[in-house]
């Protein structure tokens, strides 16, 4: 890299309760990007972000743990197509 040049670092975006509904928020970013009325409105917000960065969309329960994880992103192990 050289001086001056501007990185951009992909973060994995995690669905979360929030007062107002349901947030997406970048890994370790303090602020939503993003406050929803439903989850479903936040997951598709979500995977779209996602998708863009080719990163991992985490979603979270109402109690705060993850549920759920969709990878966008390079997988090195990927599961096996059961089809």
């Amino acid at each position: 890299m050289k001086v001056g040049e501007i990185t951009m670092t992909k973060h994995n975006q995690h669905v979360v309760p929030h007062p107002d509904g349901w947030a997406v928020k970048p890994a370790g970013g303090s602020r939503p990007s993003s406050v929803h009325e439903t989850q479903q409105q936040a997951i598709d917000r979500g995977r779209d972000i996602a998708r863009n960065q080719g990163t991992e969309l985490l979603i979270h329960g109402r109690d705060g743990r993850i549920r759920e994880r969709d990878s966008h992103g390079h997988d090195p192990c990927p599961p096996e197509d059961k089809r």
